[in-house]
C-alpha cells in the first residue's frame, strides 16, 4: 500500500495540489494593497527609487437628522522605503460651511517593515480659531492587520493632544470588503473656542461596506457615529449641540 501510494504521489502534478493559479484579481499576498511600491508595481527594497501616490478612503456624502454634508479624508506623500515626505488632509462641512478640518505636514520614517514613525505639523481649522501643534506618531499594521495610527500634539500655551485611529479590512470577498473604524481623542487643557474640554472628548466610530470595481476605485456606503465624551458632551449641551450623531454616509475611496 505504501508503494501504491508513492506511484500516485509520483503522477500527481504539483499544479494539481496546490489548486492551480490564483485569481487575476487577487489581493497582494503582502497585503500592501499597492500603497508600499511604484505605481508600476515594481519592488524598491531600500533603494534610490523615488515615487508618489495620492489616496482618497473618504469623498463622501453626508446625511444626518440635522443637516446634510460632505466629507473628505486621504493622504498625499512623496520619497522611498525608508523616508517620505506625507501630507495627511481630514475635512467635514455642512450647510455649506466647512465646520472641521485638520491638515497634517509629517516627516514619515521606516522603522520596521510594517510600522512608521511621523514627525511634523498640524493645522486645525473650521469653526472656532484655529490651532497649530507640533505632532509625533507612529502608524503601521498590527498583529491581525489592524491599522494603526497613533499621534501625540504639542501646542502654544501649553496645549497637548492625542489621537489614537484603528481600522481592520473585513474581506467578505476580494472585492466586497466590510472596513470598521474607531478613532477616539484626547485634549491636555479646555478649549471652549473649539467645543473642547479637558480629557477624552470625543469617539468616532464608522462601518464602511466598499466594493473593489477596481483596486484603485471603490464605491462604498455606511454609517457613522461621532459620539462627544466626559466633560466635552456637558459642554455641546450647553450649546445646544447633539452629543451623539449618526450619519448616513455614501462615498468612494480611489487612489492614484
Amino acid at each position: 500500500m505504501k508503494q501504491a501510494g508513492g506511484d500516485a504521489m509520483q503522477g500527481m502534478s504539483m499544479g494539481a495540489m496546490q489548486g492551480g493559479s490564483a485569481p487575476p484579481d487577487a489581493r497582494d499576498p503582502d497585503y500592501s494593497d499597492g500603497l508600499s511600491f511604484a505605481p508600476d508595481h515594481d519592488v524598491h527594497m531600500h533603494g534610490d527609487s523615488r515615487f508618489g501616490m495620492l489616496s482618497v478612503d473618504r469623498l463622501e456624502y453626508v446625511h444626518t437628522d440635522h443637516a446634510d454634508g460632505a466629507a473628505l479624508e486621504g493622504q498625499a506623500w512623496y520619497g522611498g522605503d525608508l523616508d517620505r515626505a506625507v501630507l495627511a488632509f481630514e475635512a467635514e462641512s455642512s450647510g455649506g460651511r466647512v465646520h472641521d478640518s485638520r491638515v497634517e505636514a509629517l516627516w514619515s520614517h521606516a522603522v520596521s517593515a510594517y510600522w512608521d514613525t511621523r514627525l511634523g505639523v498640524r493645522q486645525d481649522g473650521g469653526d472656532g480659531p484655529s490651532r497649530t501643534w507640533a505632532a509625533f506618531g507612529v502608524q503601521g499594521l498590527a498583529p491581525y492587520w489592524f491599522d494603526v495610527q497613533a499621534e501625540l500634539y504639542a501646542g502654544p500655551s501649553g496645549r497637548t493632544a492625542a489621537r489614537v485611529e484603528v481600522e481592520y479590512d473585513v474581506l467578505f470577498t476580494q472585492r466586497l470588503i466590510l472596513t470598521p473604524k474607531v478613532e477616539l481623542n484626547a485634549y491636555g487643557k479646555d478649549d471652549p473656542a473649539r467645543g473642547i474640554a479637558r480629557g477624552v472628548s470625543s469617539a468616532d466610530m464608522g462601518l464602511r461596506l466598499r466594493y473593489e470595481i477596481r483596486r484603485r476605485f471603490a464605491p462604498y456606503v455606511g454609517v457613522a457615529w461621532t459620539r462627544r465624551l466626559g466633560a466635552s458632551a456637558g459642554l455641546a449641551r450647553r450649546q445646544g449641540e447633539p452629543v451623539l450623531e449618526r450619519k448616513w454616509v455614501a462615498g468612494v475611496r480611489l487612489w492614484f
